[in-house]
């Protein structure tokens, strides 16, 4: 599956599109996400900051527990009623994802790592990290 990227992976997509402004701040902490095939856990941490909005998800039993790192541009749309974060990406996407590392996670390396394994150019893709 190709994708292209227009804008830039740690930035929310527009509020027309997501369903909800992420501007303002929105904790969507404990809010269910969904990936393309089916749920994946919940959101433990969302940043809004400027090129560097991230949703950490708490994968629970689905892989072991594990916590995975999403740029927020992975975020297709949020149903505020549902409480429900939809991704556009697949299980196997989400789990084949660099590791989560919760010393690093908030590093310009790890982020470049994570944010080349979305919008890689290994997968065809054009690239803005």
């Amino acid at each position: 599956m190709e994708r292209q990227i227009t804008t830039d992976p740690w930035t929310y997509r527009d509020a027309g599109t997501l369903g909800a402004d992420m501007t303002r701040g929105l904790d969507l902490a404990g809010f269910s996400v969904e990936a393309i095939d089916g749920g994946i856990g919940k959101v433990d941490e969302a940043t809004y900051e400027t090129a560097r909005s991230y949703v950490v998800v708490d994968t629970g039993p689905w892989i072991f527990g594990k916590k995975v790192l999403l740029p927020a541009e992975v975020i297709q749309r949020v149903d505020l009623d549902a409480e429900t974060v939809f991704v556009d990406r697949t299980k196997d996407e989400i789990k084949s994802a660099p590791e989560f590392d919760e010393a690093t996670y908030r590093d310009e390396a790890y982020r470049q790592e994570v944010g080349g394994y979305y919008y890689g150019t290994r997968r065809g893709e054009s690239e803005i990290l």
